[in-house]
């Protein structure tokens, strides 16, 4: 027969485990969870970069040789854009 301290001690350590093992669970769980949004949210990212670089690619602007064609630009050059239609069309 063992002694009431004994058991006592016995049936804390039990409880004490359990609630341990409730406390820890809990905590993987939602570290799992916040590691499930975490890539989400990597995963929306690296789409959005994605397309964004695509979109860059599909709709670059067409290179003019460094000639400013806005007429409302201060730097705008008449002769240069003259000159460069030349070369251009020949």
């Amino acid at each position: 027969m063992t002694s009431p301290l004994v058991r006592c001690a016995r049936w804390g350590a039990l409880g004490t485990g359990i609630v341990y093992g409730f406390v820890h669970r809990r905590s993987l769980t939602r570290q799992v969870a916040e590691e499930k949004v975490a890539a989400e949210y990597a995963r929306k990212e690296r789409l959005i970069a994605d397309a964004k670089a695509e979109y860059a690619r599909l709709y670059r602007p067409v290179s003019t040789g460094g000639v400013i064609t806005d007429p409302e630009n201060p730097a705008f050059d008449l002769e240069a854009l003259l000159k460069h239609a030349e070369t251009t069309q020949a």
